[in-house]
């Protein structure tokens, strides 16, 4: 890209979802529709950047509403609930009561 080529909305947006990750305090989780919110965009967006775009980032700090993630990220995730504090229901999932965060 040139100085003079106009700066890509996509890199944009996905430089802003993948800012707010950063910035979840360990122990606590955001929902994909709280970042979708700040983003100006719908959770299922946010979802797919996650899904091509978190290597190295607190992705597990990132969940459905209901404190849930994808089956495929439970055994990981949990290891990291556990190691950073992360409150859970009974039956495994983020207890967004106590866990929740809210981006601005």
């Amino acid at each position: 890209m040139s100085h003079s080529d106009p700066p890509d909305p996509r890199e944009a947006y996905v430089e802003a979802v993948l800012a707010v990750v950063e910035q979840v305090p360990p122990g606590r989780v955001t929902t994909y529709g709280s970042i979708a919110d700040v983003v100006g965009s719908g959770p299922r967006r946010v979802g797919s950047v996650m899904a091509r775009e978190a290597d190295g980032l607190p992705w597990w700090r990132v969940v459905r509403a209901d404190g849930s993630l994808p089956p495929s990220h439970d055994e990981r995730a949990h290891a990291a609930y556990a190691e950073e504090g992360t409150p859970l229901t009974a039956s495994g999932r983020v207890d967004m009561v106590a866990a929740y965060w809210q981006p601005s």
